[in-house]
């Protein structure tokens, strides 16, 4: 048996001054929106041209509220729906913790449908430029998830070299896998890079829901993944099947990336 790794205990703030925390998921989220929005900007220039710096930017606003209250409200809903509609006033309290990248998704989606129509924007264009800088919030939240100790792995085998104990987890911890650090790796660092070298093909970019689609079975793919090492939550546990919610909310996203892939490829390349 390998020796095993112990979770190095880091503090959840960042910085604390009085009352105020910096906490390291919300500086996940921070350094995600403004790194997407650089990245987002540079990639809406490139031919064909999609859309201003100057909408970008006035975007940046409408995203993060998608990311918010979507990702708040995914959670409520898929997650604990009973406990929140018996406590509605936990409803907006995030500093608690519990947000979906599911709920998420379908927040930002709403944000940039309504966006591109009010600025009259090709909205499979703009999504394709979206899409480029997504995984580069999945990885630093998973990583911000490492640093707080949540969201460890099932028990890991004996032969596992980085099986890791996580003492804050439970009261008699056993070796887990550091599920949160596959999840930085898969949706993170992998699909950005396949994001990245997609977007570099001018063909690509021309083929307006070819890059959202390819995000979209990405993600689908590497989450499902991922949650075979992932302890579910307490709350729910496994589901059908012996699947997890974040498997079955997956698949959909699976079924909707192919579908678009196959329906932007048949399509003329745009101008």
């Amino acid at each position: 048996m390998f020796p095993v790794l112990v979770f190095p205990e880091f503090n959840r703030a960042l910085i604390t001054v009085g009352p105020f925390q910096l906490r390291w998921y919300a500086l996940a989220y921070i350094t995600a929106l403004l790194l997407g929005w650089r990245l987002v900007r540079r990639m809406v220039a490139r031919e064909p041209v999609v859309a201003s710096g100057l909408q970008v930017d006035d975007f940046l606003t409408w995203a993060t509220l998608g990311v918010v209250l979507g990702g708040r409200a995914g959670y409520v809903l898929f997650y604990q729906p009973g406990f929140f509609f018996s406590h509605p006033l936990q409803i907006p309290a995030v500093w608690h913790g519990g947000m979906s990248f599911h709920g998420g998704l379908l927040g930002v989606t709403v944000a940039i449908v309504w966006f591109c129509r009010r600025e009259k924007i090709n909205v499979l264009a703009f999504a394709d430029r979206i899409a480029v800088a997504v995984p580069l919030g999945l990885g630093l939240g998973r990583v911000a998830n490492f640093i707080n100790g949540e969201l460890p792995g099932r028990p890991a085998p004996a032969w596992l070299p980085w099986a890791m104990l996580f003492p804050n987890y439970e009261a008699h911890p056993i070796p887990r896998h550091p599920s949160e650090i596959y999840e930085a790796l898969l949706e993170g660092v992998l699909l950005f890079g396949v994001m990245i070298l997609l977007s570099r093909s001018e063909r690509v970019r021309r083929q307006y829901g070819v890059l959202t689609g390819t995000f979209l079975l990405g993600y689908g793919m590497a989450r499902i993944i991922a949650e075979f090492f992932r302890q579910p939550d307490p709350f729910l546990g496994y589901l059908i099947f012996g699947t997890t919610m974040g498997q079955l909310l997956s698949i959909p996203v699976v079924i909707a990336g192919l579908g678009l892939i196959v329906w932007a490829r048949k399509q003329k390349p745009h101008s």
